[in-house]
């Protein structure tokens, strides 16, 4: 059976141990956390375990998710380094796992001054409904029963994808903050009904049914979304009309826009 630790009960951490915890048999879920009333209802919900400190968590978890802010993260490798050396010096090093936006795996062996096994990843929040996409990029001290145990656990949240770890902030910036541009342009198509006309829980039922019902499209039948778009597009129609003022809006290079300046941000993070 594995153990798996997950110092911090936030939105993500939590959204991959409930993924986690749909496995049959095999895994053994814990929290810990500086708000001891969010990591027992963390726990309670998913009838995992807490544990009062991160260090004695360490000593006992096989898998080790870092589920904290990337400014807060300095803090929790000092506070763990003594722990993590320990286990690495016994050989039996637990699999860190890091969703720290901006931290490299380089800098988390730097910082707690040892090649312990490290797994980087980046989730996003739809792994709360097992519609994530989580990349992940492990170093080269995780042995390849770990990487596909873990693919296992990740895998109960969504899509997971290895991935070379220089594009992690890429990732971060696209699949990492996309959910929040996709809600914001959910909320505009839905803005846009109701300035029409329409009732403004209808607006919002079809704005979001339009976004899913197109993404299907595109993961379904393979096309490029600019051959969909043409099979939407009628000259001198209604579609071409509403792409044109787009367009005039710099639609597609303002999201290109916000997916680079998150990017550039996961990396000042770090």
């Amino acid at each position: 059976m594995s153990n798996i630790i997950c110092i911090g009960s936030g939105n993500m951490g939590y959204a991959l141990m409930k993924g986690a915890s749909s496995l049959s048999s095999g895994i053994k879920i814990f929290f810990t956390d500086t708000d001891k009333e969010k990591a027992r209802n963390a726990s309670d919900s998913l009838k995992a375990q807490v544990i009062e400190s991160n260090t004695e968590a360490v000593k006992k978890g096989d898998y080790i998710f870092l589920a904290v802010k990337p400014q807060v993260l300095p803090h929790v490798l000092f506070e763990i380094e003594g722990a993590l050396k320990e286990r690495v010096n016994s050989k039996s090093p637990p699999v860190v796992v890091s969703m720290a936006a901006g931290w490299s795996i380089k800098k988390i062996q730097e910082t707690v001054s040892c090649r312990l096994p490290v797994v980087r990843i980046m989730p996003n929040t739809p792994a709360l409904i097992g519609k994530g996409v989580i990349a992940f990029s492990p170093s080269s001290e995780v042995p390849e029963e770990k990487i596909q145990e873990l693919k296992e656990i990740l895998g109960c949240s969504g899509i997971v994808d290895k991935i070379d770890e220089r594009c992690m902030d890429a990732v971060t910036g696209l699949s990492g903050s996309g959910p929040a541009f996709v809600y914001l342009f959910i909320e505009a198509l839905a803005d846009g009904g109701v300035r029409a006309g329409l009732p403004r829980d209808k607006a919002l039922e079809y704005a979001a049914q339009t976004v899913v019902g197109a993404a299907s499209m595109i993961r379904e039948t393979g096309k490029h979304p600019g051959e969909l778009k043409d099979m939407v597009t009628s000259p001198g129609g209604t579609t071409i009309e509403g792409i044109a003022s787009l367009e005039n809006g710099a639609f597609r290079g303002t999201v290109m826009k916000a997916v680079e300046a998150a990017c550039r941000r996961s990396a000042e993070l770090g």
